[in-house]
Parts: C-alpha cells; sequence; structure tokens
C-alpha cells in the first residue's frame, strides 16, 4: 500500500471520526433543552461577587469559582440559541404585512391585519423572553470571568515584585546547611524505620518481581539510547531508501521514550518496596521529570547537532562550534531537569522560606552562564554564515531574499535575547527577587527546547513531502507546502509558549472562546466556523465548476461544430461564472449578510476604480474578444507595428509571437481601442504582389505575358482567382509593372515572393530584358578652379581639401538608364518579414 493510500485512508478515518463526534455533540445538546436554573445562579453569583470584593478568596478558591461560572455561561450560550427558527418565520411574517402604521400621522391599516400583527408580535415577543435572559446571564458571567481573571493576574503580578530575603546575606547561608541536613536526617530516619525485619520479611516473598522490574528499567536507563542510536544511524546510512530521513527521526523518538520508561520503572518498583518514606518518595517522583528533561535535552542536541560531522546539522556550524553548542545545549537541559529537584526540595516544610533564594541563586548563576555560551555560539555562527557567504558572492544582479535576511535576524534577537536574560536573571536572584528571576530563567529554557523542536522537524518534514510529492529533497527544500507546515507547527506552538511564559490555561480557554464568537459588522455575525464553512462551500463548488470545464473540453465542446477559439471562449465564460457564483454560494451559506458589507465595499471600490480602471478596461476587452472572436489562437494578426501569431487570449491580456520566436504581451485593450489587421481571419488565403521595372522601349506586351507565365507556373498560386500583372506607368528611370497573385496559404508569403523574385531576374536575362537602376554623371560648370594656384605658388587643394572660404564649383546632373548592372525588383512591402502586399 502507497503512502498516497495510507495518506486518504487516515483523512478518511480522521474526517469521519470528526463527524461522529459532531453528531454526537449534538444529539448530547438535543437531549438537554431544559432551561438554566436562573434563580440558583443568581444566588451563586452575588456570592462571588462579594468574595470577589472582600479579596479574602486565594487563587484556588477563585479558579474553582471561574470553572462553576464557565460552567453556567455555556448553558447561556446554548439557551440563547432556543427557538432561533420560529424566530426568524415570525419576523419574516411580520416583514410580509408591511410596515406598521404611524399612527401619531393618523395612518391606519385593515382590522385584520392589524390584529394579526399584533398576534406575531405578542409570539415574538414570548419566544424572545428566554433568549433575553440568558443573554442578560451570560453579559453577567462575562463580567465576573473576567474580574476574576483580573484579579488573580493582579496577584501574580504581585508575587513577581515581591522580595524575598537576599541569598548573598551569609546569616542565610548557615539557615540553608541547617536545612539541608534537617532533610537528609529526614529522609535517613525514614528509610530506617521502614528497614524493619517485617518489612525485610514482605520484600523475601516480593524481591524477584521488584528486582526483575528494577533489571528491565536499569537495561532501558543505560543501554536503550545507545541501541536506538544505532539503528537510527542504519537507516540514515541508506541513501537509496526514500523517506529515510523521517524514519530515523521517528526512530530515534525512542531514545527519550524507552529511557523515560525505564526512569518510571525504577522508580515506582523503588517507591513499592516501601524502603523510601514520605520525603524520599517526593525526591523520586522529581527524580522523573528530571531524567526526562535530560533525556530530552540529549535527543534534541543529538538532532540539531549531530556527533558524527558526515550527518547534516540543523545549522550550518564548524566541528567546533557545532561540539560546543551540543554541550551547552545539554547542560543546559540538565539544570532545567535539575529545577524540579530544586523545587521540590525548597517545597519541603523543613526548608524555611527564607534560605529559598540560597538554594536557587547558583542554579540560576549557573543557566546564565551557560545562557551566555549558547549566545556567544550562536554570534559566531552569524559571522561564519556570513563570512561564507561573502567569499561566494550571489550572481550579478540577484539581490539578497528576505528569506535569507530573516535567517539571520532571528538568531540576532535570540542572541541579544539570551544574553540579556542571562545578566538579569542572577542579578534579579542576587538582589532577592526570586519570583522574578524564576519567571525569566526557567521559561527561556523550555523555550529554547520547544524552538529546538520545531528546528529539528524542519528536515523531516522535507524528507516526508519529498517522499509524497515524488520529489528530490533539493525541490522540497524550495517547495511552499513545507513551508507551510512548519509555519503551522510554529502557530500551534504559541499556546506552549504562553503556557511556559505564565498564562493560565484559563486565559487561554477564554482567548479561544473569545476568538470562536468571532466579530460583528452591522448585524452580521462572522465567526471562524463560518469562514471555514465559507471556504469549503467555496472550494467545493469550485471543484465543481473545474470538473464541469474538463467535460466540456473532453466530451462536448469537440462534437459541435464550434471553431478552437470559440469552444475556449465557452470554457473560460462557464470558468468565470462558476467562480462567482461559488463566491456567492460560499457566502451564502456562512450566513454571512452582504448588506452589511455594501457600505464598505462602496467606499473602497472608489479607490479601485480609480487604481485599477486599466485593469478594468482590458479585463472588459478580455471579455469582448472572448465572445466576438475577432481573433484566435493561430491567427496572424499585425496590432499596434507589432506582428505575429496569435498564442493565447486570456481575460486580461493576449500574447503574440512574433517572426523572431519573441512573446509579446498585448493588454487587451489595444484590440478594442486600435486597428487590428488579421491576415488569416476565416482563411489562410493571401496576395503577393511584386513590383518590377525594365528600360524603355521594351516591349510592354511581351513583359506582361513573362510575367504572367511566371506566376501561374508557381505551384502556391492560385489559379481562381488568376493571377494579374498591371503596367503601372512611366517612371523616372524605368516603365512599371505590377504582379498580383493569390496564394493558397499567406504563410508562405514570403517564400514565394523570394522565388518569383529569382524566377523573373533568370527569365528576364534569358529574354534580354533590361532592369534598370537610375544613374548619377556629376558635371562640373568651371573645373578650372580646382587646378587655381594658391598664394605662394602651391596649388589649391581639390574636392574635399578645398579652402572652406573658396566658391563652391556649380554642377549639374544628369540621369541616364542603364544596364550594365544586375536585375532590381521591388514591393511595398516595407521592412518587416512577412507583412502583408497592398494593392
Amino acid at each position: 500500500m502507497s503512502l498516497r493510500d495510507l495518506s486518504r485512508r487516515a483523512l478518511f478515518a480522521l474526517a469521519s471520526a470528526l463527524l461522529a463526534v459532531g453528531l454526537l455533540t449534538a444529539a448530547l445538546a438535543q437531549q438537554d433543552t431544559s432551561p438554566p436554573d436562573y434563580e440558583t445562579y443568581e444566588r451563586r453569583a452575588s456570592a462571588a461577587e462579594q468574595l470577589l470584593d472582600s479579596d479574602t478568596a486565594s487563587n484556588a478558591e477563585l479558579e474553582d469559582i471561574r470553572a462553576q461560572i464557565v460552567t453556567w455561561r455555556a448553558q447561556f450560550e446554548a439557551a440563547e440559541n432556543t427557538n432561533a427558527t420560529r424566530i426568524e418565520t415570525l419576523q419574516s411574517q411580520i416583514e410580509a404585512l408591511g410596515p406598521a402604521p404611524d399612527t401619531e400621522a393618523g395612518e391606519t391599516e385593515p382590522e385584520e391585519i392589524a390584529a394579526r400583527r399584533q398576534e406575531l408580535l405578542a409570539q415574538l415577543t414570548a419566544l424572545e423572553t428566554p433568549r433575553v435572559n440568558a443573554n442578560t446571564a451570560r453579559v453577567r458571567a462575562d463580567s465576573l470571568i473576567d474580574g476574576i481573571d483580573r484579579e488573580i493576574r493582579a496577584r501574580q503580578n504581585e508575587a513577581l515584585l515581591e522580595r524575598e530575603a537576599m541569598p548573598l546575606n551569609p546569616a542565610n547561608w548557615e539557615r540553608a546547611f541547617a536545612a539541608l541536613r534537617s532533610v537528609a536526617v529526614e529522609i535517613g530516619r525514614e528509610v530506617s524505620g521502614n528497614l524493619s525485619a517485617q518489612r525485610l520479611a514482605e520484600l523475601e516473598t516480593t524481591w524477584p518481581r521488584v528486582f526483575g522490574i528494577l533489571a528491565i528499567a536499569l537495561i532501558l536507563l543505560l543501554r536503550s539510547q545507545r541501541w536506538i542510536a544505532r539503528l537510527a544511524h542504519h537507516v540514515q546510512e541508506r541513501r537509496q531508501r526514500r523517506g529515510r530521513i523521517a524514519l530515523a527521526f521517528l526512530i530515534s523518538l525512542g531514545q527519550v521514550f524507552f529511557p523515560v520508561a525505564g526512569a518510571i520503572l525504577f522508580v515506582v518498583a523503588f517507591i513499592n518496596t516501601g524502603i523510601p518514606g514520605e520525603t524520599g518518595t517526593v525526591f523520586l517522583r522529581a527524580l522523573i521529570g528530571f531524567l526526562a528533561t535530560t533525556f530530552i535535552a540529549l535527543w534534541l542536541a543529538r538532532s540539531l547537532f549531530p556527533e558524527n560531522t558526515q550527518q547534516p546539522a540543523a545549522f550550518s556550524l564548524s566541528d567546533d562550534l557545532r561540539r560546543g553548542a551540543r554541550v551547552s545545549f545539554i547542560a543546559t537541559g540538565v539544570l532545567a531537569g535539575f529545577s524540579v529537584v530544586l523545587g521540590a526540595f525548597v517545597g519541603l516544610d523543613l526548608v524555611p522560606p527564607a534560605t529559598r533564594g540560597v538554594f536557587l541563586l547558583p542554579f540560576y548563576a549557573g543557566l546564565g552562564l551557560l545562557y551566555f555560551r549558547l549566545a556567544r555560539y550562536i554570534t559566531r555562527s552569524i559571522a561564519e554564515n556570513t563570512h561564507a557567504e561573502a567569499e561566494t558572492p550571489a550572481p550579478e544582479g540577484e539581490e539578497e531574499s528576505d528569506g535569507a535576511g530573516l535567517s539571520r535576524q532571528i538568531p540576532r534577537l535570540l542572541s541579544g535575547f539570551l544574553t540579556l536574560v542571562a545578566v538579569t536573571g542572577p542579578l534579579l536572584a542576587a538582589a532577592g527577587y526570586v519570583n522574578a528571576a524564576q519567571s525569566i530563567m526557567l521559561p527561556t529554557a523550555l523555550t529554547l527546547g520547544v524552538l529546538a523542536l520545531l528546528a529539528a522537524l524542519q528536515r523531516p518534514i522535507r524528507d516526508l513531502y519529498a517522499l509524497a510529492a515524488n520529489v528530490s529533497m533539493d525541490e522540497a527544500r524550495d517547495a511552499l507546502i513545507p513551508v507551510l507546515i512548519n509555519f503551522g507547527l510554529a502557530v500551534l506552538a504559541l499556546p506552549a509558549l504562553a503556557l511556559i511564559w505564565g498564562v493560565r490555561a484559563t486565559e487561554l480557554g477564554e482567548l479561544f472562546m473569545t476568538f470562536s464568537r468571532g466579530f460583528s459588522i452591522g448585524e452580521t455575525q462572522i465567526t471562524p466556523g463560518a469562514l471555514i464553512k465559507v471556504l469549503l462551500v467555496f472550494l467545493a463548488a469550485l471543484t465543481a465548476t473545474r470538473l464541469l470545464q474538463l467535460a466540456l473540453k473532453s466530451s462536448v465542446l469537440p462534437r459541435t461544430s464550434l471553431e478552437v477559439g470559440a469552444q475556449n471562449a465557452i470554457r473560460s465564460g462557464v470558468g468565470y461564472v462558476g467562480i462567482a457564483l461559488a463566491a456567492l454560494i460560499a457566502i451564502n451559506a456562512g450566513g454571512i449578510d452582504l448588506t452589511a458589507l455594501a457600505f464598505i465595499l462602496s467606499a473602497l471600490s472608489v479607490g479601485i476604480g480609480f487604481g485599477l480602471q486599466n485593469v478594468v478596461q482590458n479585463f472588459v476587452s478580455g471579455i469582448i474578444l472572448l465572445i466576438e472572436r475577432p481573433i484566435s489562437e493561430g491567427d496572424w494578426i499585425e496590432v499596434g507595428g507589432n506582428m505575429g501569431i496569435v498564442k493565447s487570449i486570456s481575460v486580461r491580456s493576449t500574447v503574440i509571437e512574433t517572426f523572431d520566436k519573441q512573446q509579446l504581451i498585448v493588454p487587451n485593450g489595444d484590440f478594442i481601442s486600435g486597428t487590428v489587421t488579421n491576415w488569416t481571419r476565416g482563411s489562410p488565403l493571401g496576395r503577393a504582389v511584386i513590383l518590377v521595372g525594365v528600360a524603355y522601349g521594351t516591349d510592354t506586351r511581351k513583359v506582361e505575358e513573362i510575367l504572367l507565365e511566371i506566376a501561374r507556373g508557381h505551384p502556391d498560386v492560385m489559379s481562381y482567382p488568376e493571377p494579374g500583372v498591371d503596367f503601372m506607368g512611366f517612371g523616372a528611370d524605368s516603365l512599371d509593372f505590377r504582379m498580383r497573385a493569390m496564394l493558397y496559404d499567406v504563410h508562405k508569403l514570403v517564400a514565394v515572393k523570394s522565388e518569383l523574385h529569382h524566377r523573373i531576374t533568370e527569365r528576364f536575362a534569358r529574354e534580354g530584358i533590361e532592369i534598370p537602376f537610375a544613374q548619377r554623371d556629376l558635371w562640373l560648370r568651371n573645373p578650372e578652379t580646382l587646378t587655381r594656384p594658391a598664394p605662394g605658388g602651391a596649388p589649391e587643394p581639390s574636392g574635399a581639401e578645398s579652402a572652406p572660404d573658396a566658391p563652391a564649383p556649380a554642377a549639374k546632373s544628369d540621369s541616364k538608364p542603364t544596364a550594365e548592372n544586375a536585375a532590381n525588383t521591388s514591393a511595398n512591402t516595407g521592412g518587416n518579414m512577412g507583412d502583408p502586399e497592398q494593392g
């Protein structure tokens, strides 16, 4: 089974699951039709408002109250849609009765209509009452939720600015060491208490199972990473296999899964022995977080900066920078994992709050040093890449792309941010602002992990696209779909980054709720669901239009007597009409009222009309061309001094290929407003006209017979209408004749005229007929002036070397036709190859 078939089946399964969930949700919503208990809600809402005003509730209590109000709000939102269909029907019935009479102006209406109007209004009021009550309750719920969010946010801000005991105070060091000793003593006391004779007796019966689990856990912890790495490397080296990069990436995930599973088994098995006490259990559970974070950091570091220099890294770095970045990234992950253990330690009751900063300051200082080192590696990698690009300049005329500039700006911003955090975090912790330091140091490490994951996913995504699209990796690197997929993953990572930097999950849910409600334009509510519905309906209608065009092109139109140009016009017209109908159907299906957008569209149309008047003119001209068909594809035309063959006709422009094989894009407006010569419209016939002159004294009747014989003897000249020869008159140097010949194919005009020229020259030479050309003789009136001696005895120069002030000699010219040179023919074809002949 191919990857494409698997993708189709997966999409079908996903669509089926979504449809089932939607039907189940709709069924559950239809089952719960009971109205909300507004009295109970009012009592709880009033109590919540009093508790919020008193400022005595804890954050946990506020979160619990908020969750209850969110549940109530969901019921109110469902109640707002009660009787929606019936209300719309009543409103339509009231509108059908016409506008209500103006009683102040003395207007009246028939009693039957007035009674019917009052009845419908009463029914409408009764149906709208539940909606009004639900709307009022929902507004109050929104206000309560917003107030709780603002209160919790304000408390978080106050906690950030709270200053604790300075960790640099030596008095706090003694307390910290005492707390450390107390925790160690407590763990030892718990362990010694659990190692009783009874506990040891119980272990004798369960030790095979416990030790078996511990052995498996140790194998997974110590050996699984190496085995998975070898397997991934083996797959990676199989260069002939498609999709090897993505497969190796999926296999490498086992370097995280199996060791973490081993850590969980180890901790669970050890806890089940009953040896560790309550305090030891806290540390063992924190150990799982530490090991999981460490293994994730190891995996990301090896994915971004492989130890094997032959494997491509996510960033182009030298071997030294790659090694240093890998070590610093792993150390950052280890410290981030150690924060879990450290957090569990400072959260114990045996550790005084005053000593919290003493334990956290060295930890933040170590993180700051690692951030600083990572910033230096990023800066050095930017410098190396810039130097490498400077040594290999881009081709002439090619400027730096925006993507290249963005690839440099993001690392620069990240480097500056890491440097700022590396300095600010330890200073805040040293000054006693431990919460503020914690709010920036740990989120920075987690943010680096998220960014590293996004970077590590780029190559597998490109490899999967190359496998699905059957293209090379170089083509996949320049393709748009992998970029869009990576962009979508980055957007999906934004909620995770928001949670990392302190945004509460309930706030994200509220933001999503606000986004799902959409926005209003007039009386129209535009929601993301409506937009998605509009997009899906538009794509479906557009697909149907394309299928209809394909059916017309392949099955219907070829069986008609229409020419190819007319068939293309019909197919194009169906496409444009289909797009317009698809847009209208999609907007109507989404429930978007276009009358609400009429004012905005009318205001925009003024500016669009001025800015796009040429585009609109060409568009209308293109439609006229497609309907009237004055030109068709393959026609030989001349427009605006340009001559060539029509290759394609679109709505905005027409492509003409000249005889020099150049592509000319001519706006369609030129065909409507200008003069167009179509040499092959309706027929390939054309006329060749050749002008020829003979010397005075030649038998004109004989010349006419010879020219007619030459024209009739050419195979491309039509016999009907038969060729003709005209005696044009007496020229200055010759007797002028014109040969007219109709051709079967005007595209052979140049070749036919050239052949006729050859035959005329050869025949006139055999018949002794001269083809004259103009000759001029120059006669000097005073030739003696050319040899007049100059002052000083030297003769004056003649011709062009005469003195500028010498009088010009008088001259006269005499024209004499001769036959000393080759014959000459001329035609009124102009200078462009293949120009039509004039009659």
